[in-house]
């Protein structure tokens, strides 16, 4: 099992991978705070692909080959677990040969064949709940990658849609979705994302990510998801929700540790 209970999950790296640079920026950022924040287990994210980009003309990302080179630079250097998403059933091989955990986006979480492709490479499986599921409706998700075997599964709460570009988390989420029995993490930046307000891209209010991470702790969440970035505000994409890594550490201890 991946998941040290004794600690609190970390999923944190840049919403798109889009450099070295970036990544190792990142990550040397990640590795100092796991020197001084030991409560946290730390695990690497960052996408090859942004393929739910608001708008076609929006950068995408490194690509699937890239992308896995710099996860596994990132793992043999740092010695971090690494995560990614992806999209297409035919991804799941290749992702799980360099990826500790695989990771199903929101908007395909009810995709059988993906999550059966995922939980069949013997990763942990980590699951974003739909903006348009209710928290007991994830009984399903799971119920499909236990009968797929799955080797270990996480749940992530990433908001609800509430009207038009806009978001909230029903607090009520983390026991219900802990109630089935594994993991659950909340995603503090992307819950505070206000889906296509931008005007053909996301925008967002990073000032409520750690509000809403505190309370999610409070609430039994088992982890965090933060995205992060050297230069939040120039990044290729989710710049206005991502937290700066040069102030991840005080952002995490004012979250709260054990």
């Amino acid at each position: 099992m991946l998941y040290d209970k004794q600690k609190r999950l970390l999923l944190a790296g840049p919403c798109s991978l889009e450099s070295k640079e970036t990544c190792q920026a990142v990550a040397d950022q990640l590795q100092a705070i796991a020197e001084t924040h030991r409560e946290w287990q730390i695990v690497f994210k960052g996408s090859f692909d942004k393929a739910n980009r608001t708008s076609i003309h929006s950068p995408r990302g490194t690509g699937l080959a890239k992308g896995l080179e710099l996860l596994a630079w990132v793992k043999e250097t740092y010695g971090f677990s690494v995560v990614t998403d992806l999209h297409e059933t035919t991804q799941a091989k290749p992702v799980g040969e360099v990826c500790d955990v695989l990771q199903i986006p929101a908007f395909l979480c009810r995709q059988t064949d993906l999550l059966v492709a995922a939980a069949e490479t013997g990763r942990v499986v980590n699951v974003k709940k739909g903006q348009f599921l209710s928290p007991g409706d994830m009984k399903h998700v799971v119920t499909k990658l236990e009968e797929a075997k799955a080797a270990e599964i996480w749940l992530t709460e990433r908001g609800t849609s509430f009207g038009y570009n806009n978001l909230v988390v029903d607090m009520r989420s983390f026991p219900i979705m802990a109630a089935l029995g594994h993991p659950v993490i909340f995603d503090a930046t992307h819950s505070v994302q206000l889906p296509g307000g931008g005007d053909g891209r996301s925008a967002g209010q990073r000032e409520f990510a750690l509000p809403l991470a505190r309370a999610a702790l409070a609430a039994g969440a088992h982890g965090l998801f933060v995205e992060t970035h050297p230069d939040p505000d120039h990044a290729l994409s989710d710049g206005p929700n991502m937290v700066p890594v040069s102030e991840l550490g005080q952002w995490l201890s004012r979250a709260g540790g054990m």
